[in-house]
């Protein structure tokens, strides 16, 4: 079989289709929780083919068209952001040239129109101020249309659907305000309601006009709130300034939290604020704590594998963050088998989707369990966290749902029981691929042929590995020796089989995976990073793996392809044979940290940071496109990337923590500094406030003639701090 035919076979109607698009090649993104909006520069949402814009709530678009005219005529764009806590959208726009009634014409660039906009406890909340700046009397209309489809998000990415619910007419209520409704195939009514302020001078089904009358230096404003109702849930709509104090407080609350990190490099503190304000405003409060939720516009929403990597990112300065992941998981970790959600008994979740197509299951993914990594990963966030917290508590309560989590891998998780861990979706309808590289065509062999299923990866039995050893660590914490003595030689055993059948002298490297017959996927990919990241790499191998993740075939000069640029199926552009992944490649820095190549670490973050620069917003996406870094351009986008997107904005506090290798050991109440490092154009890094328990430390990094030091600036009496320098 040719290769791009086991790519038809196996590719899967989930995938992002590229004509899916944002439609300008600058958009602009908010995100409060369930909710999410894109909007073009000038602030509106345009229903132009198959595109993106709108405003989304719970994964259904309740705004699909949105945009302002003046005279009919669309103002000039003159600057178009996001501020720096990525809450509020500000626009600033202008005139054409205006004809007035009294035969006179108004130039453009006397009326200045303000946008501001913003989310908030599922209503989205809009301030348009015209000022007239002209030295007459000016009179014009302001036009707004609205829309409401009602789209999946599924429908947006490019699933085709057979049939839909029932859309009635748009009507006007209570004067001010345009309401759209909707009745899905799920039987649950769901509504837009667009209220203005003022009541409009004209209304139709799903436009109004204000006819504004100026004086020189008079200002018109007008505010606008679109309530999206799911059932018989109204949100409350308060004023404008009412909701954005809220929202402010919101943003806030988690900021004494998370540790707060500054450098003497200017440029690297805007790429640190950027991905701090992103991080806070995609924590979503869930009853069970925060979780992070995995990036807009795709996956706004819990991922399982996503929010564990996001929370271990930020472990040592936001340990509340893992906690709220932990919880979460263990509540909706399965009890059941069903095959349409993948689901066995101590799975851990994939994903959880709220709209129309996952409550009638035309997807699988209400609650989906399609992942082979997330169980593992579950069980190495729990032992980390403990080490970092001391939080026994916590750690007791989910003591029975880590055990299930152990099980579930000896019984489902090796399904030939050969002792490596595989992968087999259950129905048709599941994911084809099931670890981290899920795209339909990312595990193939040499000669690009795709493998077959059931799947062993690479970075799966090292997660496996230590999923184990945390175990043990788990087991010594609460009185079961002999528990973490079984844990602790399972852990080695396995590694002493990964380490042999999957170290490949010719890749220098380990293999991508095995296939249905245990035949080796010899294949250069980044895969074999998430080893290092989990020391599950023999020593003797370790220097072998960094160099061949550094070397000319893996690295671009901006961060680590996920494919190599021999491989058959490489692809500079495609989701995951040959892109970068901001997060992949801040696995790869912390993997090389733990076995002592700190200098590697460094460059990776360079690269990064340099990215970062480059990218806008100075915000890192979910990934972008592995061509070699050129003189004189910077990284080409991926066209439909998240942004922003939970694991690429954790991955700095990844890659700082790496470079200075410290770890915090809550029992022994001691921060490790060992052979720390700073990057040549850094002098000082700050980590101040960092939480230790109910106390918190500030550190200061300096660096001096011919070492780095430390600055204790405040440090709880009963903690230590150790260094190896």
């Amino acid at each position: 079989m040719h290769p791009q035919d086991t790519f038809v076979q196996h590719n899967n109607k989930y995938y992002i289709l590229a004509n899916s698009s944002y439609v300008d090649d600058i958009t602009r993104t908010l995100n409060f929780g369930d909710t999410f909006a894109i909007f073009d520069r000038w602030g509106d949402a345009n229903p132009i083919g198959r595109d993106l814009q709108g405003v989304y709530h719970r994964g259904t678009r309740y705004l699909s068209e949105f945009k302002m005219s003046m005279n009919g005529a669309r103002p000039f764009l003159l600057s178009s952001t996001i501020r720096n806590k990525n809450e509020l959208i500000s626009v600033d726009l202008t005139n054409p040239t205006l004809s007035l009634n009294t035969g006179n014409d108004i130039s453009h660039g006397n009326i200045h129109i303000n946008r501001n906009m913003y989310l908030q406890d599922g209503v989205f909340y809009e301030r348009i101020e015209c000022t007239n700046h002209s030295l007459v009397y000016t009179e014009f209309s302001i036009q707004l249309e609205c829309n409401a489809d009602f789209k999946d998000i599924f429908e947006i990415r490019g699933t085709s659907r057979k049939e839909r619910g029932v859309k009635k007419e748009p009507y006007l209520s209570a004067n001010d305000t345009l309401t759209f409704e909707y009745t899905g195939l799920d039987q649950i009514p769901r509504s837009t309601h667009v209220k203005l302020n003022p009541v409009p001078h004209e209304v139709n089904d799903r436009s109004a006009v204000y006819q504004v009358a100026l004086s020189p230096g008079k200002k018109f404003v007008l505010e606008i709130a679109v309530c999206m109702q799911e059932g018989d849930e109204m949100k409350s709509v308060l004023t404008y300034d009412e909701a954005f104090k809220n929202l402010d407080h919101h943003l806030t609350m988690f900021k004494d939290a998370i540790g707060h990190i500054a450098s003497s490099n200017e440029n690297f503190n805007e790429w640190i604020n950027r991905s701090n304000n992103d991080l806070m405003s995609l924590l979503a409060q869930t009853a069970f704590g925060v979780y992070p939720y995995a990036g807009v516009p795709w996956f706004n929403t819990p991922f399982g594998r996503d929010g564990i990597i996001t929370a271990l990112f930020t472990l040592w300065i936001a340990p509340f963050i893992g906690k709220g992941v932990l919880k979460y998981l263990a509540h909706h970790q399965a009890q059941l088998f069903d095959s349409f959600s993948d689901a066995e008994p101590g799975k851990i979740l994939h994903e959880s989707r709220y709209g129309e197509m996952a409550n009638c299951k035309e997807i699988p993914f209400k609650h989906y369990y399609g992942s082979i990594d997330s169980t593992p990963l579950f069980v190495v966030l729990a032992g980390r966290y403990l080490k970092r917290t001391a939080d026994l508590d916590l750690i007791i309560t989910l003591y029975p749902h880590l055990e299930l989590a152990m099980q579930w891998l000896d019984t489902y998780g090796d399904i030939d029981g050969d002792g490596f861990y595989e992968y087999q979706r259950k129905e048709k309808s599941g994911l084809y691929n099931q670890g981290w590289k899920d795209s339909g065509d990312s595990i193939s062999h040499t000669d690009g042929t795709l493998a077959e299923l059931p799947i062993a990866l690479c970075e799966v039995q090292a997660y496996v590995v230590e999923a184990n050893r945390q175990m043990a660590y788990i087991s010594e914490k609460l009185g079961k020796p002999e528990l973490a003595d079984q844990y602790r030689q399972k852990a080695d055993h396995l590694q002493y089989e990964f380490n042999q059948r999957f170290w490949n002298e010719e890749l220098q490297s380990f293999i991508l995976a095995l296939d249905e017959l245990k035949e080796p996927c010899v294949v250069k990919a980044s895969n074999a990073a998430h080893a290092l990241y989990c020391q599950a790499v023999n020593q003797e191998y370790a220097g072998a793996v960094v160099n061949t993740l550094l070397s000319e075939e893996m690295y671009t000069g901006w961060g680590i392809r996920t494919l190599g640029n021999k491989e058959a199926r490489y692809n500079p552009m495609s989701y995951h044979n040959g892109s970068v992944w901001p997060f992949d490649t801040a696995i790869a820095a912390a993997g090389m940290a733990k076995y002592g190549y700190t200098d590697e670490a460094l460059r990776v973050l360079e690269g990064m940071f340099e990215t970062a620069q480059l990218m806008d917003l100075n915000r890192l996406p979910e990934l972008f496109c592995g061509f070699e870094k050129r003189k004189g351009e910077g990284p080409t986008a991926y066209p439909v990337a998240c942004s922003p997107q939970a694991w690429s904005v954790a991955s700095i506090y990844a890659m700082i923590q790496s470079i200075l290798s410290v770890e915090i050991d809550a029992f022994e109440r001691q921060i490790h500094f060992n052979y720390p490092k700073l990057p040549s154009y850094m002098e000082e890094l700050l980590l101040a406030h960092i939480p230790l328990g109910t106390e918190t430390i500030t550190i200061k990094v300096k660096r001096f003639k011919s070492t780095i030091g430390l600055d204790l600036i405040d440090k709880p009496g009963t903690w230590k701090v150790v260094t190896v320098k």
